[in-house]
């Protein structure tokens, strides 16, 4: 009786071991588990997509320029050109002004050749023109307006930013909102273009249509 009783004693003891033995190693089982989608998540918030030059939403090809072209907001915010991830006119460097904001780049290597701002309001046209005149041949132009583009734009200046690509330089006028890239002598027109008409009925702001913004990829000799 004793005997049996011993027995009965040491199978319920070896019964919890195994319980308990089995109780652990499930819940080791489980951690683990647990930790791997932990793991994987840290890992996961720590790859980053690769950052595209002027911050375009995909990179461009090989033998293509990245460029972003941002018109100014009313008349607080000025313009801004990003060009192969350079900055060439910002209100930060304070090189851009009322009026039209244009930037001259070598088409085959990318090199800024010159910039400058023209008010378009108040200033002398004729120191556009005369700009204008001098662009060399296989120059991307870069525009972008800011408060007012057109009350002083003539007919010959609108003939010549045309002859760059231009599809809206012909209407283009008070306080109107333009960004544009065309080049030198292109045969047609420039698919980088946007325009908007200033409209009381439809600005964004007070006497002023919002701010525009024109990104892409430009091809390497596109003239």
């Amino acid at each position: 009786m004793r005997v049996t009783g011993l027995i009965r004693v040491l199978a319920v003891i070896g019964t919890l071991v195994a319980t308990w033995l089995f109780l652990r190693s499930y819940h080791n089982f489980n951690r683990r588990n647990i930790r791997l989608p932990r793991w994987l998540g840290m890992a996961t918030q720590e790859i980053r997509a690769p950052k595209t030059k002027c911050g375009l939403s995909k990179p461009c090809p090989d033998n293509f320029f990245a460029f972003k072209i941002c018109s100014g907001a009313a008349n607080v915010v000025g313009p801004s050109m990003c060009f192969e991830n350079e900055i060439i006119m910002s209100p930060v460097k304070n090189n851009v002004g009322r009026g039209l904001n244009i930037a001259l780049v070598n088409g085959t290597t990318g090199q800024v050749l010159r910039k400058d701002s023209f008010d378009m309001y108040s200033g002398d046209a004729n120191l556009l023109v005369r700009f204008l005149a001098e662009i060399p041949e296989g120059t991307l132009v870069l525009v972008a307006s800011y408060d007012d583009p057109g009350t002083k734009m003539n007919g010959q200046i609108r003939k010549v930013f045309a002859d760059l690509g231009s599809s809206y330089a012909e209407q283009l006028g008070f306080r109107d909102s333009w960004v544009f890239l065309g080049a030198k002598d292109l045969k047609g027109k420039s698919p980088f273009e946007q325009y908007l008409k200033n409209n009381p009925n439809t600005n964004k702001y007070e006497g002023w249509p919002e701010l525009l913004e024109l990104e892409g990829c430009v091809p390497r000799k596109v003239f």
